[in-house]
């Protein structure tokens, strides 16, 4: 089931549980996990993207690899809230991980990578290390953002 309510997204996990955060890439998946009472996100491996196929296996071996849930997907959006052709590829890659059978949630992602990479500049951290680091930092940002969202309510 691929949701964009939050609130429709926790009615389908009562008792919450691990969630794994993506953040589409042209060229990489950047995955984060949270713990299972969404208290915090952190960020994990990068996928290096290929053919769909070998994407989508290494994305099935992140999520046995631990308890997860349910998936939280960025979703690019323009700034004025409307949809992108990123969206639209966003939401095909959803549809074509609809078969692991988990809950997903498309998570409006405008700004996450650039808060992200001023942190790490606030961090002086070197431009390779942003790079290598950024995408899966960006995961845990959209991911923290989500979670700390179902919480409130």
């Amino acid at each position: 089931m691929i949701l964009t309510d939050k609130n429709a997204f926790a009615e389908c996990l009562p008792g919450g549980g691990v969630l794994i955060g993506l953040d589409l890439g042209t060229k990489t998946i950047g995955t984060a996990f949270c713990d299972a009472r969404w208290t915090f996100a952190s960020p994990a491996d990068l996928i290096r993207r290929s053919k769909f196929m070998k994407d989508k296996a290494a994305l099935s071996a992140a999520i046995a690899s631990r308890p997860v849930q349910g998936i939280v997907i960025g979703l690019p959006l323009n700034l004025d809230g409307s949809e992108s052709p990123r969206s639209q590829s966003t939401r095909a890659f959803a549809k074509n991980i609809i078969d692991f059978e988990l809950p997903i949630l498309l998570w409006d992602e405008r700004w996450s990578t650039q808060a992200v990479e001023r942190a790490m500049i606030a961090a002086d951290m070197t431009r390779s290390k942003r790079a290598e680091r950024i995408d899966s930092a960006a995961a845990a940002f959209i991911l923290q953002g989500a979670i700390d969202a179902l919480v409130r309510d």
